[in-house]
This record gives structure tokens, sequence and C-alpha cells, in this order.
């Protein structure tokens, strides 16, 4: 059974920080890439960060970078999205994917996807 499950979303004010995690199991846990993403209301859904399992090489989208951190745990199959300075343009719908190496910022890549987590950032 393949899952993601996220968890740690909130109801925060401007300047506040979160930390997401996303549990995988299954063939979810196998694979290479997890991501986040994001969706805002009326918005497209837009590429946050990415992390390989093996390789623990990281990258982000410009919106987040140097606010937001990616990292994971090998051994509890669990991926992290820490979350500082967030302001309201963060608020939004945020998913946890699992994909194949090579996976980068494009959603298509992605396979496994979890139901999402609301975060909403009050100014």
């Amino acid at each position: 059974q393949v899952k993601l499950v996220e968890s740690g979303g909130g109801l925060v004010q401007a300047g506040d920080s979160l930390r997401l995690s996303c549990a995988a199991s299954g063939r979810a846990a196998s694979t290479d890439t997890m991501g986040w993403f994001r969706r805002a209301p009326g918005k497209e859904r837009e590429f946050v960060a990415g992390i390989s399992w093996n390789t623990a090489i990281t990258y982000y989208a410009d919106s987040v970078k140097g606010r937001f951190t990616i990292s994971r745990d090998n051994a509890k199959n669990t991926v992290y999205l820490q979350m500082n300075s967030l302001n309201p343009e963060d608020t939004a719908v945020y998913y946890c994917a699992g994909g194949p190496y090579g996976s980068t910022r494009y959603s298509r890549e992605y396979t496994y996807w979890g139901q999402g987590t609301q975060v909403t950032v009050s100014s």
C-alpha cells in the first residue's frame, strides 16, 4: 500500500514558524526523491522544495529559499519542511510527493501524493 501522510499544518501569524512532516510507507517509501508542493486559493500548484532520500541533495523554489528547509529522516521514512518567517503569501494547502530518481520541480514527475495539509498565515 502506497501512502504519504502530511501533518503539522495550522493557523499562524506572519513571522511565525511551522514544521510540516510527511510520513512515507509502502512503495512510497522506496522512491528516491521527495518533494513539497503547495496550492494557494485560485492558483496553480507550485513546487516548494525537494530532497533525495539517498544523497540528501536539496533544492528550493526562489520564493522560499532562505526561509524554508527540507530535510529527511531515513530511519523514520519521514520528510520535513521547516518553514520560518512565514508570510500571508505562504498560505496554501501543502502536499508531499514521492518520485523516482531525477524528479525535480515539476509535479508531473512525481508518482505518489499525500492528501495535503492546510497552512494559513494571518497578517
